[in-house]
């Protein structure tokens, strides 16, 4: 396992879409709903794994607890002006529309499932920025957190101090 994992996933940011509902009935059967994921996210999620696979080459996927960060660029608008792209490539002005910061960390940890970690529950820290950019793309740092075991030790044992004061 790495100590620290850099993804680049080039092009436009995609949020997680919320699942679809179509309903199917067989012949002679009452209609039955049925959940799908839209095709948009399942393309970019596919797409996010396949750079974090190749980012990945072959190491053991991170089995403890991680941090995350991710600095979402968004393309800049064709329509902005010429002062508003060069405030929009300076960060005086940032996205304020669709992709959702938290819908794009969602197809980006899901994504990672079973490529660079086990699960997303392993993610104990996240920082997350949407800027714009002439080159829009996610880059992705992962790192490892040693020491959360004594950190979680510690932890428990003045939780135990406290509940003593209130027995």
């Amino acid at each position: 396992m790495t100590e620290t994992l850099f993804v680049c996933v080039p092009g436009d940011p995609v949020g997680k879409g919320r699942p679809r509902v179509r309903m199917m009935a067989a012949k002679g059967k009452k209609p039955v709903p049925m959940l799908y994921t839209p095709k948009e996210t399942v393309e970019y999620e596919q797409r996010i794994a396949y750079e974090a696979g190749m980012s990945m080459r072959g190491a053991e996927l991170f089995s403890g607890p991680v941090e995350l960060k991710l600095q979402i660029f968004m393309p800049i608008p064709v329509s902005y002006t010429k002062a508003k792209k060069a405030a929009a490539r300076l960060g005086k002005l940032v996205p304020t529309k669709k992709p959702d910061l938290d819908n794009v960390l969602k197809a980006i940890c899901d994504a990672f499932n079973g490529v660079v970690w086990i699960d997303d529950t392993q993610v104990v820290d996240c920082h997350v920025t949407k800027r714009f950019s002439d080159n829009p793309c996610v880059m992705c740092q992962v790192s490892a957190i040693e020491g959360m075991q004594g950190l979680q030790e510690d932890l428990a044992a003045a939780c135990a101090e406290v509940d003593d004061l209130f027995v």
